[in-house]
């Protein structure tokens, strides 16, 4: 799916904006509020989460239904050309509805969707209604449970069904509404769908780069490949081909360059920004442009206040500027795939990134998980288990056909610690790799996020599937906290284990909750002191093993979350808090990140 961009054939129009918005009371599409003029309406900016932008608890933990809707002028000479309205997400699930008709409907809230309009929309104005859901469940990712995940740990959680309620699998706050840009954008009748490009290095020095674009018509089609001066470096015609480049400037970690594909196809025309940079594994080494990298980074939330989930442009420069202060190179997106807008943003900076779908919460025994309240129901249990395959299949699709272009994307991860060793996983996630490995053009790496209960070598099917283990652990924290030489031992005794397997081997969570201000002379836990112990202690043992390649540490700044005895305004696992001010720890990898090069680390 392309991005929508201007050009000499497209017209793109940002419907972003203020919005008229409405809590439905139980009655909204009963009474069809979407057929007229929505009454009674408070305002509310898109793109954003609703949750934080009005007060009250009945506001922010709304469950169910709520309403969006503005009118929109479509000038004359756009509808003789193909228009297409297009959401990048909608969280969690999205009715759209058209001068009172309803235009297509999407599950699920973090990829993007579009629908031709032109059979609906007229000339001049037009009134659009979006009805989205919040309701998270046993088939939704991310995952539903009976009752809260972390709600029920010093007891039975409260019976839920006297006021319905969400109770998420997942230790983020469930963020929803119209939470990234509303574009309508304009392309000839006979247009490009897709366009996929490869890189190939050759032995001496020249880029080859294959391409192949889908398209609806009958045109020519053409291709040129500019370097960043604006000078035509090679180019080719047909609908797929290959461009030689002879002497390409290389895509890098922190030293981005990109190229820009110019692809015509008869009167269509479209700009794709291209990175050229290889990705491979190989023993247990992770090969960009065929140079062992290390990762150093986080994973991250997209979590401001109060833009909730909404996208935030000024913040995400912001971190990654306070990514490169921290001499970082890369994160994980988790737990789900971000937005465009950051995405382009780190092709541009030069940020590795590890894609990830909002699979979590695949896990019916973690902290108990879905599964409060008595019930003993195995995760991929037939009857009773989850219900998410078919979803999962398509938002793997959905991710690769978004992402598939971006040099920053080294890796995609299927799932977030699922329950990867229960009878099951190997059937439920085998066919999701092959998935992904089918449709990525560029062939990248696979893997799954491991949780740290059960898990082994021998038990976990990632250590069959994956390309790279990767394992979420808290020695320290959750396991032997506030203890850190017992820790320290048990993580080398584990690690020393994932190492008999051959393979590339990262840290993608570890982490201590840290409130900012509190101090000790003798670290405790919650103090700033204890965070950076920890974080000595994980990463003397990390530095020991040759074969592990990364470190992402849990989390890049605190986050909301609901709820709950564990959770003191949310997640404060942050290196920053939620407004970006630096802890201790911050200026701990700072110093530690700068002393570790980007390439050949561990040779």
């Amino acid at each position: 799916m392309l991005y929508p961009i201007m050009s000499s054939s497209r017209v793109v129009c940002d419907l972003s904006g203020v919005w008229n918005f409405k809590l439905d009371d139980g009655n909204g599409f009963k009474n069809e509020w979407y057929k007229n003029i929505m009454t009674d309406t408070m305002t509310m900016p898109v793109p954003s989460s609703y949750n934080d932008i009005k007060e009250g608890i009945g506001f922010r933990d709304h469950y169910g239904w709520v309403f969006y809707q503005k009118d929109f002028y479509v000038p004359e000479a756009l509808t003789s050309q193909r228009m297409v309205l297009r959401f990048e997400a909608v969280t969690n699930e999205a009715k759209v509805y058209l001068n009172g008709g309803l235009i297509c409907e999407h599950k699920g809230g973090y990829l993007p969707f579009e629908v031709e309009i032109n059979d609906k929309a007229v000339s001049g104005y037009n009134l659009l209604t979006v009805a989205v859901g919040n309701i998270i469940d046993y088939t939704t990712l991310p995952v539903g449970g009976k009752s809260n995940m972390l709600g029920g740990m010093f007891g039975e959680a409260p019976a839920v069904g006297v006021k319905p309620a969400n109770n998420p699998n997942f230790d983020f706050f469930n963020y929803c509404g119209i939470t990234r840009p509303v574009k309508l954008y304009t392309t000839p009748w006979s247009y490009m769908e897709d366009v996929s490009l490869t890189t190939k290095l050759s032995e001496d020095g020249k880029a080859e780069i294959g391409y192949e674009v889908k398209a609806n018509g009958d045109a020519g089609c053409s291709i040129g490949l500019y370097d960043e001066a604006g000078k035509l470096v090679a180019q080719s015609r047909g609908l797929t081909g290959v461009l030689t480049v002879e002497n390409p400037v290389l895509w890098q970690p922190l030293k981005a360059y990109l190229y820009e594909a110019r692809i015509t196809y008869g009167e269509d025309e479209y700009v794709l920004p291209y990175g050229i940079r290889t990705v491979k594994v190989e023993g247990t080494h992770f090969l960009i442009n065929g140079k062992p990298f290390y990762f150093k980074g986080y994973g991250k939330h997209e979590d401001t206040f109060p833009n909730g989930r909404g996208v935030n442009m000024p913040m995400n420069c912001k971190d990654i500027s306070l990514m490169k202060w921290q001499n970082a190179n890369s994160f994980r997106t988790s737990h789900y795939p971000y937005s465009e807008e950051m995405m382009r943003l780190c092709d541009r900076e030069g940020i590795v990134v590890i894609d990830e779908t909002p699979a979590v919460g695949i896990n019916f025994a973690f902290g108990g998980g879905a599964n409060f309240n008595g019930q003993k129901v195995g995760t991929f249990d037939k009857e009773h288990g989850i219900k998410t395959f078919e979803h999962h299949k398509e938002v793997i699709r959905d991710m690769i056909a978004r992402d598939k272009n971006h040099a920053c994307v080294v890796m995609w991860s299927i799932a977030n610690e699922p329950d990867s060793v229960s009878a099951g996983a190997y059937e439920y996630f085998e066919p999701l790799y092959e998935l992904a490995r089918e449709l990525d053009p560029q062939k990248r790496p696979c893997t799954l996020v491991s949780v740290q209960m059960g898990t082994t070598p021998e038990t976990d099917v990632s250590a069959k599937l994956s390309d790279v283990i990767c394992l979420n652990r808290y020695y320290g924290w959750y396991f032997g906290g506030p203890d850190l030489e017992g820790p320290k031992q048990a993580l080398m005794n584990e690690l020393e284990k994932w190492g008999t397997l051959g393979k590339p081997v990262m840290f993608t969570e570890y982490g201590a909750d840290t409130v900012m201000g509190f101090h000790d002379t003798t670290p405790v836990m919650y103090t700033e002191e204890y965070q950076v112990d920890f974080y000595k202690m994980n990463n003397a043992a990390l530095d020991e093993c040759d074969f592990v390649i990364g470190e992402q540490v849990w989390n890049f700044a605190d986050f909301a979350t609901s709820q709950s005895l564990l959770r003191v305004q949310g997640n404060k696992k942050g290196l920053f808090t939620r407004d970006r001010k630096p802890k201790l720890a911050a200026h701990y990898f700072r110093e530690r990140w700068g002393k570790i090069p980007d390439f050949e680390y561990k040779k």
